[in-house]
């Protein structure tokens, strides 16, 4: 099968933690034979910052670690997006595609015969719905939303017909445990400071329970002001600045836990949509301490996939209780991998994605013969 994806991008994972995904789906996709070309903007904004910070010797390693992959960055005024998808049986167009790309790819859809859908990972149709709403999906064949709560959306509010929960998944061809690596230090945190979005939050349940408790700690991230690091210099928490994300089992393993410190809006607004950074701890068999968030959608088993801390003193005594016993960290990583190789794998999503295709090819997801959207959990 022909699938062409139109996604911010592919090669960076620079503040952008949807690549982590993609590259996880496109590899598996292309492992069971399907040709998959990802379209990205030659000037988005995470190659952009990526290049500025750091030169193109990222995008280099990128294409020697992902020597698989096709992509193509386009300029948007002079993108053929009728001989992009000239050949195509499936097309997939994430919601951070301009409006106008959305609304011709659409176009074409109107023209040939193929299947062709929406694809949303963010928090925008919660916080920002006014600028979703004015997407033009009337052609689309339906919506894959990261989350049960962004699929009722979507359907409530009559932009689709059709709308799939398409939980992500972690790569384990990447992200799995590493073995024999000499541990470094207590705790890691990898995570993008998030313009405000989790300020409260990272002092309560990392920088304040690490300097409390005289941990050895480090962080990873980007966007990082002066103020920030200078709270992590005072708790004597090491900033190591961006990480690739094809680094980050071995980072891991240097460590004895890592923590979830969501942002706000997926706390407040998006229940049950965990991101991308535990599945892919999980994935490397970490011990993994969460921040409050409602696991509504049942997707893991709290207590001994991972850990709650309900605030920060929990956090402090879940931190000390499980560094001073290595037998309950061995078997919270076990028990948290095995939930992740059982249900929230790359290979797992792939299987959902080509039955919703074949689904939408037999005409079974109709209005009037089915329900208009349904769930993979």
């Amino acid at each position: 099968m022909n699938i062409r994806m139109f996604y911010h991008s592919l090669v960076s994972d620079w503040n952008h933690g949807n690549a982590h995904f993609l590259r996880g789906i496109v590899t598996e996709l292309m492992s069971r034979g399907h040709d998959v070309v990802v379209y990205e903007p030659k000037d988005g904004w995470s190659v952009t910052n990526l290049i500025q910070e750091h030169g193109r010797e990222p995008l280099q390693r990128f294409q020697e670690i992902f020597p698989h992959a096709k992509f193509v960055g386009y300029d948007a005024p002079t993108l053929d997006v009728e001989l992009a998808i000239a050949d195509a049986d499936l097309v997939l167009v994430h919601e951070w595609n301009d409006h106008d790309l959305v609304a011709q790819i659409g176009d074409c859809r109107a023209r040939r015969r193929f299947v062709l859908l929406f694809h949303d990972t963010h928090h925008r149709m919660v916080t920002n719905r006014a600028r979703m709403k004015s997407y033009d999906l009337s052609r689309y064949d339906g919506v894959l939303a990261y989350g049960r709560i962004l699929r009722d959306l979507y359907l409530s509010e009559e932009i689709t017909r059709r709308a799939w929960t398409w939980h992500e998944a972690a790569d384990t061809r990447t992200f799995r445990p590493a073995n024999g690596v000499p541990r470094l230090g207590d705790v890691i945190w990898i995570g993008n400071w998030a313009d405000g979005e989790r300020t409260e939050e990272l002092q309560e349940f990392l920088i304040e329970p690490v300097k409390a408790l005289g941990l050895k700690a480090r962080v990873y991230g980007v966007r990082y002001p002066e103020t920030a690091r200078a709270a992590l210099a005072a708790a004597n928490i090491e900033y190591a600045g961006w990480l690739p994300n094809y680094q980050v089992p071995r980072a891991f393993s240097e460590f004895k836990l890592t923590l979830h410190i969501p942002r706000r809006p997926y706390v407040e607004a998006l229940p049950g949509i965990p991101t991308i950074r535990p599945l892919e701890a999980l994935a490397c068999g970490m011990p993994l301490i969460c921040s409050p968030w409602n696991d509504a959608e049942g997707l893991f088993d709290p207590g001994n996939d991972f850990l709650f801390a309900r605030d920060g003193d929990e956090m402090k005594t879940h931190l000390a209780a499980l560094l001073a016993n290595h037998e309950r960290r061995r078997a919270l990583g076990e028990k948290g991998l095995a939930t992740i190789q059982a249900r929230h794998t790359c290979k797992h999503r792939v299987d959902e994605l080509l039955a919703i295709y074949d689904e939408i090819q037999a005409g079974k997801n109709s209005r009037g013969n089915r329900p208009s959207g349904y769930a993979f959990s």
